[in-house]
């Protein structure tokens, strides 16, 4: 199961019921943070959820709307009683930026690791959870994010019989280990199926549509996207500023086969997202004009 969260929808500044952008998922004890905009840990203390499991804090981008509230979130997750090191990964010149910010945080209990991103595209692992970066197009580097959680095939009895594994390395072998019996090596494959249907959350904003996020985000069970503008007459205006209207966004989670898109990163001035969702949906179905604290837990199909 992974639980995600949007913490704020809301693009370069705050208003009274929308806090800037950032979203969070939690996997097996572990928090995942993507951007830290300004309200970021008054929207988790608001969730009722915890400061101290956040274990990765990715940013897309160093513009303030994505990053303005670390300060504050670092001094909370050190009185949280943090110890153990918090892994950042961003665009280059992240661990200079982070160092900036901490002037009025400077003493942490916990070490901050650094992972700078350098290729238009990256893979690595988070906390269980497989991930990939890959740079999209807005007027400074910025990067958006898919995170994957794989499910390994059903244990297969016959196959394991037919190719005569002993009954009592079975459940080793289920649990992906590898092993050496009576001068012979077994290996999962021998009796595990096909893998199965795992996970998929996909995080994009500020950027103009692009192939690449079209490539990962496909097949995403939640797909979260800019849809920085809903008004027809603003589409100038998301071009020359490398943003995203909604139905842009919703063009994308179409041809990307996405199950649902939540939209995120509004303008101020677009105060009712709501009132564009028919036009929207009549591109893509299951979107949802996404609002703060909005949560969901994604489930394994069977």
């Amino acid at each position: 199961m992974l639980d995600v969260c949007l913490l704020g929808t809301g693009g370069m500044m705050p208003l009274p019921y929308r806090a800037l952008t950032s979203m969070m998922i939690r996997y097996n004890g572990s928090s995942i943070l993507v951007d830290c905009g300004e309200g970021t840990q008054v929207a988790v203390k608001q969730q009722g959820w915890s400061f101290k499991p956040i274990d990765v804090i990715l940013f897309t981008h160093f513009h303030a709307d994505h990053i303005s509230g670390l300060p504050g979130l670092l001094l909370t997750i050190g009185n949280a009683e943090r110890k153990d090191p918090v892994l950042m990964v961003g665009p280059k010149r992240l661990e200079r930026v982070v160092n900036s910010l901490r002037v009025i945080a400077p003493e942490l209990p916990f070490e901050i690791q650094y992972k700078e991103l350098t290729e238009e595209e990256e893979e690595f692992e988070v906390c269980g959870l497989h991930a990939n970066a890959y740079r999209v197009n807005h007027n400074v580097t910025c990067y958006g994010y898919s995170f994957e959680l794989d499910r390994a095939g059903k244990f297969d009895v016959e196959r394991a019989r037919a190719q005569e594994v002993p009954m009592q390395i079975w459940n080793t072998l289920q649990k992906g280990m590898t092993i050496e019996l009576d001068g012979r090596l077994y290996t999962p494959d021998m009796v595990m199926g096909p893998d199965r249907k795992g996970l998929k959350v996909t995080y994009c904003t500020d950027t103009r549509p692009t192939p690449l996020i079209t490539k990962h985000a496909a097949g995403s069970d939640l797909f979260i996207c800019e849809g920085m503008y809903g008004e027809p007459d603003k589409y100038e205006k998301a071009v020359s500023h490398k943003h995203m209207t909604m139905y842009e966004a919703a063009e994308i989670a179409k041809e990307a086969e996405v199950k649902q898109m939540w939209l995120t990163h509004y303008s101020p001035s677009l105060i009712k997202p709501m009132q564009y969702m028919d036009e929207v949906r009549k591109i893509f179905p299951a979107a949802v004009a996404g609002k703060d604290r909005m949560e969901t837990t994604l489930k394994f199909e069977d």
